[in-house]
């Protein structure tokens, strides 16, 4: 005989997975820790390719995908691309909204909280003459994102109100564009 085992899903969510996963780390730290990879070829112009395939987490090499995910690079003929893909700074937003998306849903299924539909809009404001080397007083980078959300449930304001604290608290890609993370480049 067979049974099937009843599984509790909120906002898409394993609940009881995900306890599981918080519990096992609680108990092993070191299932915290993971390295993500990339490879990146140009592909002329603006125009570049990335793959990620393989990653090592929860104390082992990751083999569950059977292909590489596939990301496209280009720039928009403005700034003299042929507008194949988005461009890598619209790729931080769009590696933003994921990671929200994903905070928000997460944990809005730990605490109960359905979500009908959650919408991110996301702007951010560059100076090319940073990125141009035109003036050294300015960042070639974002100086200002904005993010704002929409999000549709039951649960009172005060309450989604602070699960967006705690997300933004608990954001790995919020945290990385807050803070300044170490980068190291190397020629091989």
């Amino acid at each position: 005989m067979t049974t099937t085992e009843n599984v509790e899903t909120r906002n898409g969510v394993d609940v009881s997975q995900l306890t599981h996963t918080v519990d096992a780390i609680g108990t092993d730290p070191d299932l915290a820790n993971f390295r993500f990879r990339a490879h990146n070829v140009w592909l002329g112009g603006g125009r570049s390719r990335t793959e990620m395939h393989g990653f090592w987490g929860a104390g082992a090499e990751d083999t569950s995908r059977a292909e590489p995910f596939v990301l496209h690079g280009d720039e928009p003929p403005v700034l003299l691309g042929s507008n194949q893909a988005p461009n890598a700074v619209e790729a931080v937003l769009h590696a933003l909204a994921s990671c929200l998306a994903v905070g928000v849903t997460y944990n809005a299924a730990a605490q109960g909280i359905d979500v009908r539909s959650l919408e991110f809009d996301l702007e951010g404001r560059l100076d090319l003459h940073g990125f141009l080397g035109l003036s050294p007083d300015i960042r070639p980078g974002y100086q200002h994102i904005e993010v704002t959300y929409r999000i549709d449930s039951d649960a009172p304001d005060d309450v989604l109100d602070e699960l967006c604290a705690h997300v933004q608290r608990t954001s790995p890609v919020l945290d990385m564009l807050r803070h300044p993370v170490e980068v190291s480049v190397t020629r091989t």
